[in-house]
């Protein structure tokens, strides 16, 4: 049996997924959410059991009780999850998936152009360390 109920796994080396962690954080008070990047064991594996290559992370993955999200759902579905006025976000999902995902994949293919790489995946700050796993 799993640690956690809701697992975000993120590229640890992109600035912007770095700062949407941190952002989730901020905002998940209940503490609903873990993390784990994608470079690590436990994260690539996850990753490859989902049917995508960590070598090559293009999409964040959140494995819930429900199942998993991927691309625009997986943005939405960590909304909901954070309740309050960011589930109104998941109205969003009246607009086409394909349409969401074509915005949610133009920004990933571009995500190190426009907000830069890290070397390597960045420490949490100390009172969010048990909230990441890998």
């Amino acid at each position: 049996m799993p640690e956690w109920t809701h697992l975000l796994l993120f590229d640890g080396v992109c600035h912007l997924c770095d700062q949407t962690v941190q952002w989730v954080l901020e905002h998940d008070p209940r503490g609903v959410v873990t993390f784990c990047p994608i470079q690590s064991e436990l994260g690539a594996k996850l990753y490859r059991q989902h049917g995508f290559d960590p070598a090559e992370p293009h999409t964040m993955l959140l494995l819930t009780p429900e199942g998993h999200f991927v691309k625009s759902d997986a943005a939405l579905e960590l909304l909901a999850l954070l309740g309050g006025k960011m589930a109104c976000w998941r109205a969003l999902k009246f607009i086409p998936r394909s349409l969401r995902d074509l915005a949610y994949s133009f920004v990933a293919s571009n995500r190190y152009r426009f907000f830069g790489k890290k070397a390597h995946c960045v420490l949490p700050r100390p009172e969010w360390r048990g909230r990441f796993l890998g």
